[in-house]
């Protein structure tokens, strides 16, 4: 097994940010779910067939997989589950530098689509193989790169050329990843806003396409037409997400989870939960407790 650490503490730039580097060869994965305070960019190759948690997305990835995560309350994993790989590559970089708005260097241009980008990876962003292509290269020789002021200029000409991929896709799901509904649409943002705050509740077209202004029919149209899914998908989906963060964070039992997210019915919650995250409630809370850290 080779093992490559880097760490490059940058100073004269970003004062006291740090960016980590791990590049390393394996044959298996150990690492428990886990979250912590730092960013994180994870590339992984030759794998085909482990396992990926992020927040409530559970994926079996393939030969290459790159996944950016800027969240500290994301929890993540990736499990060795059929792979039999004997050379799994693992590059993981960790940076702690924010993109904010904010007057620094990254509040302005030309950083607007990083920070889209960051802060669409709260949720967790996996990135297509036409993109990791893009920056594969780059990837492969950061841990090399022995100067810090270099390293970093490497790694933001990274995160540059996935921020214009046009196909990465979020993982979590916002409710799960505790990430404030967002949209370009003030009709749209009111009635997600409204969903966030009565999931719980029983809540009807009619009345939500009120809350946008709009006929029924009209509103269930444009929904899907600006969100690329139905209604009906969008509230079972924010429901599961308030459900699967239940399951992870408290002792309550899954009928009193089920009823408190809006679910009338126990079975009716089991068999979607199933068809939506590929196991049960019950299976999803018992492998994220026995193998979960904070670091």
């Amino acid at each position: 097994m080779e093992e490559r650490r880097f760490i490059h503490e940058i100073t004269p730039l970003m004062g006291k940010d740090v960016l980590y580097i791990a590049d390393r060869h394996k044959k298996e994965f150990t690492y428990p779910i886990h979250s912590h305070e730092v960013f994180e960019l994870n590339f992984v190759e030759h794998a085909a067939g482990v396992r990926r948690i992020v927040g409530d997305s559970n994926e079996v990835i393939g030969e290459y997989d790159l996944v950016l995560i800027t969240s500290s309350d994301l929890e993540h994993v990736w499990e060795q589950n059929v792979c039999n790989s004997e050379d799994i590559r693992e590059v993981t970089i960790q940076f702690d530098f924010s993109m904010t708005e904010d007057d620094n260097l990254f509040g302005r241009n030309p950083f607007h689509s990083l920070r889209k980008m960051m802060n669409e990876a709260r949720k967790g962003l996996a990135f297509p193989l036409e993109t990791i292509m893009k920056v594969y290269s780059l990837i492969d020789t950061l841990s090399s790169v022995k100067d810090g002021f270099y390293a970093v200029m490497q790694f933001l000409e990274i995160l540059y050329e996935l921020s214009k991929s046009t196909d990465a896709r979020t993982l979590a799901s916002s409710s799960f990843a505790k990430v404030e509904a967002e949209d370009n649409s003030r009709r749209i943002l009111k009635v997600k806003n409204h969903i966030n705050k009565n999931y719980m509740d029983d809540l009807r077209l009619a009345a939500l396409a009120d809350i946008a202004g709009m006929s029924p029919s009209a509103f269930s149209r444009f929904f899907k037409l600006h969100t690329g899914r139905t209604l009906s998908d969008y509230i079972i989906d924010i429901r599961l997400g308030y459900a699967s963060r239940k399951l992870v964070d408290t002792s309550n039992s899954i009928s009193e989870i089920s009823f408190a997210c809006g679910f009338n019915n126990l079975s009716n919650f089991n068999r979607i939960f199933k068809r939506k995250k590929g196991c049960s409630p019950s299976e999803f809370r018992e492998n994220y407790h026995k193998t979960r850290i904070i670091v």
